[in-house]
Order: structure tokens, then sequence, then C-alpha cells
């Protein structure tokens, strides 16, 4: 059965593969240890291998799967422990963009992040999670430049990237997507008045993921068939 992609001008054909591959690992569909062939993905999204090797690569550089020698392909396994502390790292780099943004953001781009966080509402209002996580990451990235601190900028995408699947599953937990959008408000409102340290705090505590928040996602990754991961050893 041949999966049907639609491409668009601003989502080419490999980072479309790349996301529904995303989705596929964090839903539990593709579970560690899983080999990801090139020549039958390519026959199910009828497309040739360039785009797949093209996807396979982005999901290698962003750490989900690992192309070994005569083997192809392979889903990584993250226990729970080191999801949590990923987030860790993330909520702290994330952090310092937005210390830095509500400094360095010119009048254009703080108007543009309220413009990506009107997106974000009306993705809400839809009841569409896949549809906010994309404006979300539009959300996060305009932080993220808006620190004017290249490196930062692009350690912060790079390992939004690493957690991007899981971050995806999180919006389908009850109630996520309003108190996402209503912690984006908060976000928007601290680099509008300049306010480093509330901009610094909200994004922090918006980003980590502990506590419920962390056991609602290790629940949802059960559910959907992720019963590898190890969340034996969280300390939560």
């Amino acid at each position: 059965m041949t999966t049907a992609l639609t491409i668009t001008p601003n989502n080419r054909l490999s980072e479309q593969l790349r996301d529904l591959i995303e989705e596929r690992i964090a839903t539990g569909f593709y579970i560690p240890g899983d080999r990801l062939d090139e020549s039958e993905l390519a026959t199910e999204f009828g497309v040739s291998r360039t785009p797949v090797r093209e996807a396979l690569f982005q999901l290698e550089m962003s750490g989900l799967i690992e192309i070994r020698p005569r083997r192809g392909a392979i889903v990584k396994n993250l226990t729970a422990q080191q999801l949590y502390e990923m987030f860790e790292v993330m909520a702290e780099l994330e952090s310092m963009c937005a210390r830095l943004a509500s400094r360095r953001m010119s009048e254009s781009e703080v108007v543009a992040l309220r413009k990506a966080h009107d997106a974000c509402e009306e993705a809400r209002l839809e009841g569409n999670p896949d549809k906010y996580y994309q404006l979300n990451k539009v959300f996060h990235e305009s932080i993220y430049k808006g620190s004017h601190n290249t490196f930062l900028t692009e350690q912060a995408i790079s390992l939004h990237r690493r957690l991007a699947p899981y971050r995806r599953l999180q919006l389908r937990v009850r109630g996520r997507m309003d108190k996402s959008l209503d912690e984006h408000e908060r976000i928007v409102q601290a680099i509008e008045q300049g306010n480093e340290v509330d901009a610094s705090d909200v994004v922090r505590s918006h980003v980590v993921v502990q506590g419920d928040r962390f056991a609602d996602l290790v629940s949802m990754m059960n559910n959907f068939g992720g019963e590898q991961m190890d969340n034996a050893n969280t300390g939560l």
C-alpha cells in the first residue's frame, strides 16, 4: 500500500518523509531496534530512494536513528531517563535564548513572534495538534533566532529536532495545547516588555518536562507502543 505525499513550496519531500518517520517513532509504529529499509520506504511512499535517503540522513543527524554498516538505518533506543535529561538541557537552552531575545529582538521580530503565537491560537481552536506542533516550532525558532547568537541558535534547533517526536506527542495529552498557548502568551508579553527574568523563567517552565507532565509523556509512549522505554529510573 502506498502512502500519498503532497509536495508544497515550503515543504520538501525529504522533510515530509522525515516528519512522518519521526511521528512513527514517537507513536511506537517503529520501535527501538527496528530497521528502516530504504527500498521498502520508497515503495510505500511511492518515491525514489533519494528523498528517503535524505530523510534518513536528517533523522540520523537529529539522533533518532543510527545508520550502521551492512545493517542500514536502525531506530535508536532512548530511555525515559535520557529523555528527561534532554528536556532539562532543552529548557536551559531555550531559557537562555528567551533572555537574550528579550534584549536583542528588533521591533519587527517581536511583531513576527506575536504573529507566530496568533497562528498557534488558530490551530488550537481547530483542535489540530499536528498543525499546532508545526506552528509551535515556528514560534520557538523565532525566539532562538531572536537571541542573535548563532551558536546558541544552532544548538537549540539541533536539540529541538532531536526531541521533535516527543514534543509532538505531548500535545496529544488532553488540555496540553490550551496550557501551552497560555504559556506562549506569557512568553510573548515578557519579551515585548523586555523583561529578561520573566522571559527566561516562563520559557524554562514551559519546556522542562517533569512531574505529571513527564508521567503523562511516558504514559503516552507506552500507550502508543513504546513499551521498550525504560521508565524505572526516572526518580520522579
